[in-house]
Formats: C-alpha cells, structure tokens, sequence
C-alpha cells in the first residue's frame, strides 16, 4: 500500500481535532493558463528590469512548479491539465511529498486574457478538463463556484457543480471546492456580502454525503470575522482555505496567511502571490514561518529583505514600502 502524502496525513490531523501549526497546508497555484492564456508568464524583462515589450514563453512558468516541487516547501502543486501532463512527464512529482492537482473547471469569472470584458457579467458554468484524462495524473483538483444572490443564476452554478460531483465521484476524482466573490457589487439586503457568501457555501454543502464532499475550500479572505465564523462552523467537515488574489506587498501576503490561520484558516492557496514574488521558494519560506515560528509579518518581510540582498536580487519595492499594509481585508484584524 502506497504512503499518503504530507497533504492526506496533514488533513487527517485537522479533521481529527489534532492541528498544530505544522499541518498548516500551502497550495502552489499555478493554473493561471485557464485565465490568462500566453500572459501567464508575465512579461519579459530586460537587464535593467524593464519590460522588453514581449510576454515569456509558458515553460518559464512551468520551471517554476518543477522548482517549488523539488524545494518540497509546498504540500499541493495545483496546475491546469496541460500542465499536468507536462510535469507527469517529466517525472516531476516521482518520489515528492508534493501532491498534484488538477484545475477541472474553469468558469467565465476567470477568463481574464487580453481584452477580454467578461467581468461584468455572472459566470458561466464550463469545463475543459476531462476527468478520464485527470485521473493518471492525479487524484485531486479544483472546482470553483460563485454566489450572485440570484436565483436562476445560482441555481444553474449548483446543478453544474452537483452534476460534476457525481462525475468525480464514479471517476474516484476528489475534489476542494474554490468560492470566489463576483467581480461586481452583489446586494445582500439586511446582510453584509461576506456572511451572505459564509451561509452560502454552508448551505450548498448541506445536503452532500462525506463521500462526495470537497476535502477543503479556498475562499477569498474577507476578514477575520468572517474567516472565523466560517472556519468554526463545522471544522471536522468544512476545513477553510483562503485565496491569495493579486500581488501586492510582501507584507500584504505575510498578513493575510498570519491572520487567516489565526482565525481558524487551515490552507493557504495562492498564486500570484508566489510566482511574481522576488523569491518564490523565500516567499513561502516566509510564510511557513509566519505561521510555525509565529514570528510577525513585519519581522518575516525584514527577514525576507535580507535573504534577497544575501542572494543579490533586486527587490521590487524598497522595503520601506514593501512593509505597507495595503489590503483593506487585512486592516480589520
């Protein structure tokens, strides 16, 4: 019989009532192809750090997850199918404690190429991967859904997603399940959007057996109320995740994942974040620490400053701004 993973002997830990810091679990995120298409390297930058007006090719992103599974620093590489292929190929994930995962559907609120203009719209349920062709890759993927207080709306994103568990299941796919919040203003009547979003997800779960529900959920962080209310509900079952979203400051990203563990977050999934940090393997370095060490993001930003100057590469912003707060989500804690 095949040794679990870190990320199955973390889990059993938190659903077992026996986390400690060092379950916390960190998820690389690199399926950015299934919304950005050929910018999802970002792009090319000259010797003095300028953009040269051309985009990098996709294998400078995929040498990126060849990097962070070998550096053994992240519990889940989640990728697109393309990429999954790629790097099964390669051997990448042979004799890692890594776990791999595919993203297996991808909506319309993530179509974000260039002069694309879907964002003011609700999402439309689509699927790319197939899961007959996921499954020699791996066990394990994304499923993403948004609320929009709308009820034809809503109702098409839940028989989408109720039609993909069925699915996943007779494909033996497991699967956690990514709740974003809509691109837009959402009324919510007598209830703020983050509570309305919390009894949403609750609710969409309610009626779905052990057997088929998601093994954790990635959620925006919209603050520390609703991070714990959310996370305290039913810890056993629902085991909350939070997103990362856009880069912003070093201090932004130490933040967030110092206050989601505090208020009950127990997995941490981000890609941006990662990939166009200075140092991808000193940023989750960094937050590993924040987290296990419990040392604070201002002293982990300074301590990540000094691991860049040792190692001779130029910061994005002096340090003085790379300590900013800048996330009004992270101003409430």
């Amino acid at each position: 019989m095949l040794k679990a993973k870190r990320l199955d002997r973390k889990l059993a830990r938190i659903q077992n009532g026996n986390y400690s810091p060092a379950d916390f679990i960190i998820a690389d995120a690199k399926d950015g192809d299934m919304a950005l298409g050929v910018g999802v390297s970002g792009p090319e930058l000259d010797a003095g750090g300028q953009p040269t007006g051309r985009l990098r090719p996709i294998s400078v992103y995929r040498e990126a997850m060849e990097e962070m599974i070998r550096s053994d620093l992240v519990d889940v590489m989640l990728t697109s199918l393309s990429s999954g292929e790629y790097l099964a190929q390669r051997g990448a994930f042979h004799g890692s404690d890594v776990t791999p995962a595919i993203r297996l559907n991808d909506g319309s609120d993530i179509w974000h190429w260039r002069g694309a203009d879907y964002k003011p719209y609700p999402t439309v349920p689509f699927r790319s991967a197939r899961l007959d062709r996921v499954k020699p890759l791996a066990d394990l993927g994304l499923y993403a859904l948004t609320f929009f207080n709308d009820l034809d709306q809503d109702r098409r994103s839940l028989d989408a997603y109720a039609q993909f568990r069925d699915e996943a299941s007779a494909a033996g796919v497991r699967h956690f399940l990514e709740v974003f919040n809509p691109q837009f203003n959402v009324a919510t009547v007598d209830a703020d959007f983050a509570a309305y979003n919390n009894d949403a997800i609750a609710r969409c779960l309610a009626g779905v057996s052990r057997l088929d529900r998601p093994v954790f959920l990635k959620v925006v962080y919209n603050g520390p109320r609703a991070t714990e209310e959310l996370a305290s509900f039913d810890p056993g079952n629902l085991i909350v995740g939070i997103l990362g979203g856009a880069s912003s400051t070093t201090r932004d990203t130490l933040e967030m994942v110092g206050q989601a563990e505090r208020y009950g977050a127990r997995v941490a999934l981000f890609g941006r974040k990662i990939f166009f940090a200075e140092s991808a393997t000193g940023i989750v370095t960094a937050m590993r620490r924040v987290v296990e060490e419990g040392i604070s993001s201002e002293e982990a930003t300074r301590a990540y400053h000094d691991e860049l100057a040792k190692a001779g590469i130029r910061p994005k912003m002096p340090l003085e701004k790379d300590l900013e707060i800048t996330d009004p989500s992270l101003k409430m804690g």
